[in-house]
């Protein structure tokens, strides 16, 4: 799902500040005819195709330029004075107690350029159709020093773009998630970050807020008594349990940590005693910095949101702690989430087992009893105790009275192992003629033909999907299932339209998902896929737009959170505004260090320790981080 990639980000070289000692060789920098002795290397990049990758490699102190499109390469360097010169980019620069950055192009150390007829003697291919040439070599001065190698393309020996790198992470874009019915509708639950199971059946999710007074860790009775309610349920067990509590931002961090964590502590002993063996449990406690900007914004201390921490915590003291006590009362308090699962009967038998007796159910007719039976074989194959191969062991006549068992059959298939859709496409379309108005096989069937299209699986004509989807309100459907289908035709439709290059019908498609995804809840996976579907195709501003908001929430998904770091964090614009510090504080409090591994250098995991150029991101990291 998710992949790591090099994405260059060219400077246009204007008006730079030369005046230091740096040696420059004979690189031309400000030409007055730069336009012209650049218009070659500049028309190269325009006509890369997006196919193509490039990057340095480092191996001891040998620097390569490594490409995988040799003929682009000839094009880049295609004159005697062509070439490509290496910044080599310290992370000691942006050490917290340098009180200013020097405002000059060239950050680092300059090696000395390589011109066109070297690189093309010296390149040669490497392993999986790559190509790669010698640029440089690492100074003795600087091999135990974290480095990143920034990339100056020279043409006719004119600076021509600085080309940054930044390690960004992609994901892939996927349809929003439409479920299917089982007994109930139930979705997958996909992750975000990349492991071995990519989804799984979704069980209930539940969220709780319980508030806490000024300096108390203890709660009232009334406001957990709805989780008492959830817990006293009889066919739910609690599969875990995720705590983050909070504390107001006055007052010490020693004070707070502590109050943060006897509220977590008093949730868990409260809650574990529902249930044996102990849930498995996730507590996180936090100071609520991001609520409290959010609630500052547009009122008489706004103004605050411009301060560091500290010195907002000397200020909310005395009378403007007491003015702004109705603030932060709502954010002493604890966001409990519980995971439920369908309680599963026979835990201990074997696959082999529950089938034979399943199929023994069906046969008597005992359909109670098969129902749960069925449910158990389910959980087997979600826990991974069973193969999805097994349930062609269930033998359940095609009659309408076990209709429902044909159904979640097909239904189950389709949701544990999306290559078996168009089997359980086809065994719908057999259901479908013993039971030809039942809303949950009709449904189904819809949502399985959108996959299936999307992945040319089947030929659908687009107008008889549009059709089949607005049918769906005379089974009864609701509404909003029937928006997200229609907004997932056109997420499918402007892919097509994209790779056909009709640019304005994708637009239009684009403009459609983009006015009535609102109409529906998206799962924090439907908030990446819609997000990565704007951004691919030209849109990133709609993706940042969706996700904004969100990310100052303190329910949003880490993931999720960092994902829209991922999007915006190069965005100069964007992240001089305020709300913008609000979301980078929120990512720090998630987690720490993954926030600040974001501006290690690239081989230690990070998008680029170059990002502290920036002096907003550098006040933020500098204030949370240091170095």
């Amino acid at each position: 799902m998710k992949n790591r990639y090099l994405v260059f980000i060219a400077c246009l070289l204007l008006g730079l500040n030369m005046s230091w000692s740096q040696n420059t060789y004979d690189i031309i920098f400000n030409a007055g005819d730069r336009d012209e002795k650049c218009k070659e290397c500049v028309q190269a990049f325009r006509q890369k195709p997006k196919e193509v990758r490039y990057s340095i490699i480092r191996e001891n102190d040998n620097l390569y330029f490594e490409v995988n499109d040799k003929n682009w390469f000839y094009l880049v360097f295609k004159n005697p004075d062509d070439g490509i010169a290496i910044d080599v980019v310290m992370e000691d620069r942006y050490k917290c107690d340098t009180e200013t950055l020097s405002k000059n192009q060239i950050k680092g150390v300059l090696l000395k350029p390589v011109y066109s007829n070297e690189l093309k003697s010296g390149l040669a291919p490497t392993v999986q159709n790559k190509f790669r040439v010698k640029v440089g070599k690492i100074p003795n001065g600087l091999l135990k020093e974290e480095l990143e190698y920034n990339i100056l393309f020279l043409g006719k020996k004119n600076l021509c773009q600085y080309y940054v790198t930044y390690d960004l992470e992609y994901y892939s874009w996927d349809l929003l998630d439409m479920g299917m019915y089982l007994d109930y509708l139930t979705y997958e639950t996909k992750q975000i970050r990349s492991s071995n199971e990519k989804s799984s059946i979704q069980n209930k999710k539940l969220k709780f807020v319980v508030p806490f007074e000024k300096n108390k860790s203890s709660f009232s009775q009334s406001d957990i008594k709805p989780i008492y309610d959830t817990l006293r349920l009889t066919d739910f067990d609690i599969k875990t349990l995720n705590i983050k509590a909070y504390s107001s931002i006055e007052g010490t961090s020693n004070r707070n940590a502590e109050l943060q964590q006897q509220r977590a502590n008093s949730m868990v002993a409260a809650l574990q005693k529902f249930q044996q063996p102990t849930i498995k449990t996730t507590v996180t406690s936090l100071e609520n910095w991001v609520e409290f900007f959010n609630d500052i914004e547009g009122n008489k201390y706004e103004y605050l949101r411009s301060l560091n921490k500290n010195e907002i915590r000397e200020k909310v003291v005395g009378a403007i702690a007491n003015d702004l006590e109705p603030i932060l009362k709502n954010h002493r308090k604890a966001v409990v989430e519980l995971e439920l699962e369908k309680k599963v009967i026979r835990k201990g038998e074997s696959i082999q087992s529950l089938i034979s007796e399943f199929n023994k159910a069906i046969a008597d007719e005992k359909l109670d009893i098969a129902k749960e039976l069925q449910n158990s074989i389910f959980e087997k194959m979600r826990t991974k105790e069973a193969s999805i191969t097994n349930i062609q062991d269930m033998v359940i006549p095609k009659q309408k009275k076990y209709a429902k068992f044909l159904n979640k059959n097909a239904a189950y298939k389709c949701l544990l192992d999306e290559r078996l859709t168009l089997i359980a496409y086809n065994e719908m379309l057999e259901l479908e003629k013993l039971l030809p108005k039942d809303a949950y096989v009709r449904y189904n069937l819809v949502a399985m033909e959108i996959k299936l299209w999307k992945n040319n699986g089947i030929n659908v004509d687009e107008s008889q999907i549009v059709k089949d989807i607005n049918d769906l309100k005379n089974y009864g459907i609701d509404k909003s299932l029937i928006s997200r289908m229609m907004v997932n035709f056109y997420i499918v439709i402007a892919d097509k339209y994209m790779k056909n290059r009709d640019f304005d019908n994708k637009d239009k498609a684009i403009d459609y998902v983009n006015e009535n995804y609102k109409k529906f809840s998206l799962s924090n996976y439907d908030y990446l896929s819609l997000a990565q579907f704007f951004s691919l195709y030209g849109n990133s501003n709609l993706a940042a737009k969706l996700l904004e908001r969100k990310s100052r929430s303190i329910d949003i998904d880490e993931d999720l959170l960092f994902y829209y770091l991922n999007l915006t964090l190069i965005d100069k614009e964007l992240t001089k505004e305020t709300n913008y510090r609000t979301i980078l504080l929120n990512a720090y409090n998630m987690n720490k260090e993954r926030f600040c591994k974001l501006f290690n250098s690239v081989d230690d995991g990070g998008v680029t320790f170059q990002l502290l150029e920036n002096e907003y991101l550098r006040k933020t990291y500098c204030d949370n981080c240091g170095n």
